[in-house]
C-alpha cells in the first residue's frame, strides 16, 4: 500500500491531514527537545550555578580588599597628620626656645 497525498486529502479533506501533519510536526518538536535540549540544559545549569557561586566569591573578596585598602588609607591620612603635628609643634617649641634678641641700646653721644 503506497500512501498518495493527493488521495488522503482527497478522502479526508485538507483540514484532517494537515491535523495530523502538525501532530507529527509536534511529536518531533517534543522529542527533539527531550532527548538533545534537556540534558544539554541541565549541564549548562550545573555550570551556571557554579559561576554564580564563583562571582559571590569574587564580590566578597572584592568587598573585603576594599575595606582593608579604607582602612590602609584612613591610617596612612592618620599618620601623615600625626607627622604633620609633630612638625608643627617641633618648629613652635624650636621658635620659642630661641632666644629673643635684646632690644638695641641707644647710642650716646661720645
Amino acid at each position: 500500500m503506497e500512501f498518495d497525498l493527493a488521495t488522503a486529502v482527497s478522502e479526508y479533506g485538507f483540514p484532517i491531514i494537515a491535523a495530523m501533519g502538525m501532530g507529527y510536526f509536534i511529536y518531533f518538536i517534543w522529542k527533539w527537545v527531550t532527548e538533545t535540549i534537556d540534558p544539554v540544559l541541565g549541564e549548562t545549569m550545573g555550570t551556571l550555578i557554579k559561576l554564580v557561586d564563583r562571582i559571590r566569591m569574587l564580590d566578597n573578596d572584592m568587598i573585603r580588599l576594599n575595606s582593608k585598602l579604607n582602612m590602609v588609607l584612613e591610617y596612612r591620612e592618620q599618620i601623615d597628620r600625626d607627622k604633620q603635628d609633630d612638625a608643627n609643634n617641633q618648629s613652635s617649641t624650636a621658635i620659642e626656645e630661641t632666644p629673643t634678641p635684646e632690644p638695641l641700646k641707644k647710642r650716646t653721644k661720645r
